[in-house]
């Protein structure tokens, strides 16, 4: 039988997803929005689950994901009330990483994504997948995927590299490997 975090395809992608929010993300746009990692919005975004105003629940994720990435009583706010939120208030909350002028949105977004680019591939997919699938885990079993994520990168060309051209004052050449 799959686990509850195999019935969800966004649970098994390891590879960052940035998002650039320019406009309404409402409903099944906030939805999506949760499944992403690093979030930019425009000070003109919205967001909002409004869902319950129709008599219908959000359930593309929202109910296991809000919760676990805004404060419970906002996230109850949310779902229960269904107003949309400013992007200030999604900054403010936590549902957004920062704001930037309209303008400078995708440039902001893709200087980001160079920024993790410019990690170490295979550090940067275990980052990601060990906080994936320690969700909600209880410690020692949280500890133990951490663990084995944190293995497998040691082990890899990447963890010589990185320190070692540190210590060269030279930029990492990454493999993945």
């Amino acid at each position: 039988m799959p686990s509850t975090a195999d019935c969800c395809v966004t649970s098994r992608l390891y590879k960052p997803v940035i998002a650039a929010v320019n406009g309404f993300a409402l409903a099944g746009g906030t939805e999506i929005l949760q499944a992403t990692d690093i979030r930019i919005a425009c000070p003109e975004a919205r967001f909002g689950l409004s869902e319950a105003k129709r008599g219908i629940i959000p359930a593309g994720g929202s109910l296991v994901r809000l919760q676990r990435q805004v404060p419970f009583a906002k996230a109850m706010e949310i779902l229960l009330i269904g107003e949309p939120l400013s992007a200030e208030e999604a900054h403010r909350i936590g549902l957004v990483n920062e704001i930037v002028p309209q303008e400078e949105l995708l440039e902001r977004a893709e200087a980001v994504a160079r920024r993790v680019a410019e990690n170490g591939p295979l550090a940067v997919q275990k980052i990601k997948e060990a906080l994936l699938r320690t969700n909600g885990l209880p410690f020692a079993e949280a500890f133990a995927i951490e663990s084995d994520c944190a293995r497998e990168v040691m082990r890899s060309h990447d963890a010589v590299e990185g320190p070692r051209a540190f210590m060269e004052k030279r930029k990492p050449v990454f493999t993945g490997r």
